[in-house]
């Protein structure tokens, strides 16, 4: 049984690390995530996946596609061996970054997680999502 590709939204303050700092290492440790959801969220994550990465605090705006590169493992930061990690990859920069402010102006995006569930730094989106966004990209 296959499974259906989904679809992920991933926060990094880019000032910590942001998209450059992944094409340059051409592939990333997403780890240091300490919340409840987003670790069921890494957990769930399959190699194939794709991710937009999403610029918080400075700039607000998703900013390039990534991959999952590596399924779920114990989280090399976590000595308590509870949270997880993944592996990510570059795919591209998207042609035009998508803004927050973007986001919440548009009626097709009202529900996405990342308006819902703001806080959360690791969510899930929709294909609709997906495709309505590159769409905004102009991808």
């Amino acid at each position: 049984m296959t499974k259906i590709k989904s679809y992920w939204l991933m926060k990094s303050e880019p000032d910590v690390y942001s998209w450059d700092d992944l094409v340059a290492e051409g592939e990333g440790t997403w780890d240091g995530v300490r919340n409840y959801t987003a670790r069921l969220n890494l957990r769930a994550m399959a190699v194939g996946d794709e991710v937009f990465f999403y610029h918080s605090n400075i700039g607000l705006e998703i900013v390039g596609i990534a991959v999952i590169s590596q399924e779920g493992f114990e989280d090399p930061t976590d000595e308590t061996g509870r949270w997880t990690s993944v592996k990510v990859k570059p795919v591209r920069k998207l042609k035009r970054p998508v803004t927050l402010k973007e986001i919440k102006a548009d009626p097709a995006l009202v529900e996405m997680e990342l308006l819902t569930k703001f806080r959360l730094s690791v969510s899930k989106v929709t294909e609709a999502e997906w495709q309505h966004v590159l769409g905004l990209a102009a991808a």
